[in-house]
């Protein structure tokens, strides 16, 4: 315990030693809080990068100290900027006996700073700034985490992203990663002339879905309002009137559990385009996927949770077939919803909320089938009870024309043939809302009659895709956690 309040006492010690030489820097008319500009004229990266044009020019950098030795009248230090680190060296005879005291005694390793000087190699063979000039642009108040064990705590990381960002690298190149993979999904649809739009985020009302929605209320109307847990009904809005291909890439709001892979606010992207169906929207992701792997990644086969993905490969197969292949049970043989009642408590098998032939098909296949799923597969013609917006196959009505494709026994996006017959969707809609009421007699879930009016105007055959960004992220970046691909995740604040 006396070693626990030792350390406790040398951190307050530490950190009451910043704060004391902040009052000497503002007492000296140093205050660097007041800098509000440095010109940088080249990053880490470039100046490794073009070091044969560069060697023996003069160059500005800033970013944070990272590490400082003191060798007497010279010392070296590493800079960290936004693209990596650099050496530079610092000697008594360039800057001056003043401004090298200033340097040892006034710069700490936190501190961002800005240094003018001459680009070199060392003798030992590392590029390096030899400094001219050094200037204190922000002290730093904190101390950074132990440089050989950096930030390791998971909840810190979470917590406090600014320092996880700062002490480990490969965490930056996963958010450059996410950001190069939104870039080229947005230059992939852009390229086969899809609209990006924006669509609300908060709406006059809750509708019939599963996915429970957080609740507002807007003052100046005097009315309650719900955070979207989709944006699909206004973006099929836009293709009634004549957007033939449109997208959205939106945070969604979700008021449910959090794990692995779910995020009460997450990112997803949503895609419509008019005259097409299933397959051409299964055609499109396999064919998304596998340029934005090659492109942010260099290759189409992907390390991920310890497997080997390739995204160049994808199979497809119905859902009845995939349960009939692991699970050994014919949806065919269900004559009745009773018939699939009792195959489902033959088999141990949940059953549904509202329990229905087409109910209790999804549960076999989530019990039997989607942890087989390891390499890219689509999963198509979902039962028409659990796919309320999706067009009934016109052979076999009691399926619809819709998939999910799996990977690594992961859901990473949902497409279908979209259902454009106001009646039929009024009656989906209507069933919906009350089979909702039955289960929670207090929910507040409408139909969303405006929708079905839109529809009445005529929506031509269109195909839809809703997908997970952050799971794709996740995917691309070989991160097992949703957590880690969000600057900021949902937590509960810690008590002050």
């Amino acid at each position: 315990m006396e070693n626990n309040n030792q350390n406790n006492v040398d951190t307050r010690d530490l950190l009451q030693i910043r704060r004391d030489k902040l009052a000497e820097l503002q007492a000296m008319g140093r205050d660097p809080y007041l800098e509000t500009r440095y010109d940088v004229t080249h990053h880490s990266v470039e100046i490794r990068d073009n070091f044969a044009e560069l060697e023996g020019k003069i160059v500005s950098i800033a970013g944070r100290l990272m590490s400082k030795r003191v060798m007497g009248k010279a010392s070296f230090a590493h800079i960290q900027d936004m693209k990596g680190q650099i050496q530079s060296y610092v000697r008594r005879d360039e800057l001056g006996d003043e401004e090298y005291a200033f340097f040892k005694r006034h710069c700490d390793i936190g501190d961002i700073i800005g240094i003018e000087g001459e680009v070199f190699m060392t003798q030992k063979g590392e590029i390096s700034v030899k400094a001219h000039s050094v200037k204190l642009l922000t002290k730093s108040l904190q101390i950074l985490p132990e440089k050989f064990h950096g930030l390791t705590d998971k909840e810190l990381k979470y917590r406090q992203r600014y320092v996880d960002l700062i002490m480990n690298p490969e965490v930056k190149d996963t958010f450059i990663k996410r950001s190069q993979i939104l870039k080229e999904i947005r230059a992939f649809l852009d390229g086969r002339d899809f609209l990006e739009v924006d669509t609300p985020i908060l709406t006059p009302f809750e509708i019939g879905a599963s996915a429970r929605p957080f609740h507002t209320h807007h003052n100046t109307l005097h009315m309650d309002m719900v955070l979207r847990i989709e944006t699909e009904l206004y973006l099929k809005r836009l293709v009634v009137g004549g957007m033939e291909r449109v997208y959205e890439v939106g945070r969604m709001f979700r008021n449910e559990g959090m794990d692995l892979t779910h995020n009460p606010e997450f990112t997803s992207i949503e895609v419509y385009q008019a005259y097409t169906n299933l397959g051409g929207m299964m055609d499109l992701v396999e064919s998304m996927m596998k340029t934005v792997a090659q492109n942010v990644c260099g290759t189409m086969v992907v390390p991920f949770m310890g497997k080997e993905i390739d995204l160049g490969h994808w199979e497809r197969m119905p859902m009845k077939e995939a349960v009939k292949k692991y699970s050994g049970v014919d949806y065919d043989e269900w004559e009745t919803d009773e018939d699939a009642i009792a195959c489902a408590k033959a088999h141990d098998v949940a059953l549904p909320e509202v329990p229905s032939k087409g109910a209790i098909l999804a549960e076999f296949f989530d019990a039997f089938v989607e942890d087989k799923l390891i390499q890219p597969t689509f999963i198509y013609d979902y039962p028409v009870a659990i796919s309320p917006l999706a067009k009934r196959k016109p052979d076999d009505p009691e399926f619809t024309e819709r998939f999910e494709y799996f990977i690594n026994a992961m859901e990473f996006g949902n497409a279908f043939t979209e259902l454009n017959n106001p009646i039929d969707q009024r009656e989906r809609f209507e069933k919906q809302v009350a089979d909702r009421k039955k289960l929670e007699p207090n929910s507040k879930a409408q139909v969303d009659y405006d929708f079905i009016n839109a529809l009445e105007y005529g929506m031509p055959p269109t195909g839809g895709l809703g997908f997970g960004f952050d799971r794709l992220v996740m995917l691309l970046t070989n991160n097992s956690s949703i957590r880690d691909v969000l600057l900021f995740p949902t937590m509960k604040p810690l008590d002050k």
